[in-house]
């Protein structure tokens, strides 16, 4: 499955990396991304989930193929585009849900609430066993390596984290998108229980939001939490090692040149960046090697595990603006 992923990663990335352009490189993925879901519904098959499957086997290997400066205003555009495709779900399924429920009978209504605040019990309640389980085994492999215990930045698992990621289980824009995905028709008749299935589908993302969302924070207090930043620790870690991975590339270099570099480096990565101004030619093949080096280290560090993806793309952003820094205007 992995294989197959990278695979259709790499294929797409093949045919925009020739895309110089960041507006072009932009409209081509747009174009892309809604040709994927075209695509998807004329072979049958789930837009949505087709489009989960597009994002997960592009997104790593983008990471690396990606040069920043595309990938600053993608990031940028994408953003805004989620931020609106996000109020508009809400949007387009609050017009439905007047309509469903005024629609029904009052039995019908009464049996339909009932079966949604069912599947809303049963998602919150599914995920917590879940969570709960899997922090289990984690805490058991735990005790039989112990050598090998937690060589990440990363919490120890415990009850208390456990039961908070199963309560952080908040629904949105994909179970939304899902519902609202569903044909109003098939076959020139009305698909069987898609008033129920929108209404299941809003009741879960409107009661996870309200019912979890609000009474994440006393979870957190009760729990007496001290574990303020895990991100920011991880982000920390994975700087001090892309900072040494850099820094190892100058090994052996002894020039003006070579020390400029490694005082850029030191002082963007420890957070204290300082003007350099260094007319030497081969000033940004330096910079670039060193931050070759150290995109590599956060590469490696996000595949084995030891950061996750909250931490790689905050330092992947500082390094694409680092890179855009030592670009020369053309």
């Amino acid at each position: 499955m992995s294989r197959a992923r990278r695979w259709h990663g790499c294929c797409w990335l093949r045919l925009t990396r020739n895309v110089r352009d960041a507006p072009t490189a932009i409209i081509v993925q747009f174009i892309t991304t809604f040709g994927v879901w075209i695509l998807a519904e004329r072979l049958g098959l789930s837009g949505v989930l087709t489009m989960v499957c597009f994002a997960l086997a592009v997104a790593r290997p983008a990471s690396a193929a990606t040069p920043a400066r595309m990938r600053i205003p993608s990031y940028a555009v994408w953003d805004t585009a989620v931020f609106v495709l996000n109020v508009l779900a809400f949007v387009f399924i609050g017009f439905q849900i007047r309509p469903i429920l005024t629609s029904l009978d009052p039995s019908v209504r009464l049996r339909y609430v009932g079966i949604a605040g069912a599947v809303l019990l049963t998602v919150i309640a599914v995920r917590i066993i879940w969570v709960t389980v899997y922090y289990a085994v984690l805490r058991w492999r735990s005790h039989r390596a112990p050598r090998r215990r937690f060589a990440s930045p990363r919490p120890r698992p415990s009850f208390q984290g456990a039961m908070i990621v199963g309560w952080s289980g908040m629904r949105g824009i994909v179970t939304l998108a899902a519902a609202l995905a569903l044909p109003v028709e098939t076959r020139g008749a009305a698909f069987p229980y898609r008033d129920l299935i929108v209404l299941t589908a809003f009741a879960v993302v409107l009661g996870t939001l309200v019912l979890q969302g609000l009474t994440l924070g006393p979870l957190l207090r009760c729990f007496d939490v001290q574990e303020q930043d895990p991100v920011e620790r991880e982000v920390v870690a994975a700087r001090d090692r892309a900072l040494r991975s850099a820094l190892a590339t100058f090994d052996g270099m002894d020039s003006e040149t070579a020390r400029l570099v490694r005082r850029e480096f030191a002082s963007h990565l420890r957070g204290t960046p300082e003007a350099v101004d260094d007319p030497a030619l081969d000033h940004q093949n330096l910079h670039r090697q060193a931050l070759a080096a150290a995109r590599q280290t956060i590469f490696d560090m996000r595949a084995s595990d030891e950061i996750g993806d909250d931490a790689f793309h905050r330092l992947e952003e500082e390094f694409d603006w680092m890179e855009m820094a030592n670009e020369s205007p053309e």
